[in-house]
């Protein structure tokens, strides 16, 4: 194993690790946007997770997920995009990724519009273009392709927790689309 190369066996914290770091400091994470782009580049598709919550309820997410010890942020983008897409989903992240916001999480609601009620996170979040075949992984019961007036509209926006439906609204106002 080259020293760039991530041992992941040795990044990864036991559970009891972790809830112990989550009490006790931010954890860096990452958060993604994937779209379909045409010829131009301009997004004609936004892909959006379907899953159930602890709580059992059924909620549209974003592509998402800690960033590990030793790992490049580019490295966790494409760990999250190929675990929750699939293997062909085919991410053009570029060689130095640059976040469109900075996301910071809470546990308690209402200090910022994201919330996590089980640590205090900082993610940085991404628009990544993916080009090829998509189909949901992991603990992802459906991917959903809308175009981004669809993925805005308020009953589709309800349905996103945590502040991902402001994060989506932060990610199209970036790259030029009405919000």
């Amino acid at each position: 194993m080259s020293h760039l190369e991530l041992d992941a066996t040795r990044a990864w914290l036991s559970r009891e690790e972790l809830d112990s770091a989550r009490e006790r400091l931010p954890i860096l994470y990452v958060d993604a946007v994937p779209v379909r782009v045409d010829e131009r580049g301009s997004v004609v598709a936004v892909g959006l997770l379907l899953r159930a919550s602890d709580d059992g309820d059924i909620q549209r997410e974003l592509v998402s997920g800690r960033v590990l010890y030793h790992e490049r942020v580019r490295d966790a983008l494409l760990r999250h995009l190929e675990k929750d897409l699939g293997p062909m989903a085919l991410p053009r992240v570029p060689t130095s990724p640059v976040p469109f916001t900075v996301a910071e999480y809470f546990p308690t609601p209402g200090v910022t519009p994201f919330h996590d009620p089980r640590q205090h996170a900082v993610s940085l979040a991404f628009v990544v273009p993916v080009a090829g075949d998509c189909a949901p992984q992991h603990d992802a019961l459906d991917l959903a392709w809308l175009t981004p007036d669809e993925a805005l509209a308020p009953g589709v926006l309800a349905e996103m927790e945590r502040g991902h439906g402001v994060l989506l609204r932060q990610a199209l106002g970036h790259l030029g689309h009405p919000v």
